[in-house]
């Protein structure tokens, strides 16, 4: 049995199935973790998310920003992108049950000496914490009122995370953190805005994950939301966005010996800056 961490797919369905091919996978042994952004920009969201689905216990999912931006969309919230390719999902006769599985996947998983999230995690979190936060903001995906917390989910405020903040704004830092964050103060402010290398970081800021005295940098973060990092292996990171959407590769790792699988991508859109 081998579990095979794979990047972002944003709705790349025939690459995923040669990289599958290249592996060898067998769905009765091997497990597949996916970093987030199953869906959008591609060609095929729905084949994706019907796919993933499907391998069941097989495949352990974290959400990302494109995958919150379809939850949201579904419900009526949020700002419509021309860039978007979700139409055939929102008019499928299962999205119903599409939706509500992919609304029920955690934003940050652990096992063992790795630890899933999308984006990042905050330098203050241990993986405890990370962990307790990402439950709370499950649980308000998953209730009954989920469509309230949907219509407070967005936004870029606040900047940075207290024990003290209550209600939606605290479930809008774990959001934003695990699903958005690619560059921070060494005090955990979030910068929004940037998007390129990491070694254009602005002014007082660092990647996420270079931030010294990080809380969880005892355990490998396997990540992926960042196309311009690119793959990057280190002790304790395993950052997995090849740019597969922007004609890249599709990169999986497999945990067990820390491997690398990719297959080439062909270009599906233009480069926008919007991942």
């Amino acid at each position: 049995m081998a579990t095979y961490a794979i990047g972002d797919l944003q709705g790349c369905l025939e690459p995923l199935k040669r990289l599958l091919d290249s592996l060898g996978f067998d769905g009765a042994n091997d497990r597949l973790w996916f970093v987030g952004d199953l869906v959008n920009r591609g060609p095929a969201s729905l084949e994706v998310l019907r796919f993933v689905k499907k391998l069941g216990a097989g495949a352990t999912v974290v959400l990302g920003n494109h995958d919150l931006h379809l939850v949201m969309q579904a419900e009526g919230y949020g700002k419509r992108n021309r860039e978007d390719t979700l139409d055939a999902v929102l008019a499928a006769p299962d999205r119903d049950e599409l939706l509500a599985w992919l609304r029920s996947r955690p934003l940050f998983h652990v096992e063992g000496e790795y630890a899933m999230v999308h984006a990042g995690l905050l330098p203050a979190w241990s993986l405890k914490q990370a962990q307790a936060l990402s439950d709370e903001v499950r649980a308000a995906l998953m209730a009954p009122n989920h469509r309230e917390f949907l219509a407070n989910m967005w936004g870029s405020v606040p900047v940075g995370w207290s024990d003290d903040l209550t209600g939606w704004d605290r479930l809008r830092v774990v959001v934003n953190a695990m699903t958005r964050m690619r560059f921070c103060t060494p005090d955990g402010t979030i910068e929004f805005k940037a998007k390129g290398p990491a070694q254009n970081a602005p002014a007082g800021c660092v990647p996420w994950f270079e931030v010294p005295g990080r809380a969880s940098a005892e355990h490998t973060i396997v990540c992926g939301h960042w196309s311009a990092l690119g793959l990057r292996i280190e002790p304790n990171l395993l950052a997995l966005d090849t740019g597969c959407l922007w004609g890249g590769t599709l990169t999986a790792v497999r945990l067990e010996d820390r491997r690398v699988f990719q297959v080439p991508c062909t270009r599906q859109v233009e480069p926008s800056g919007w991942d």
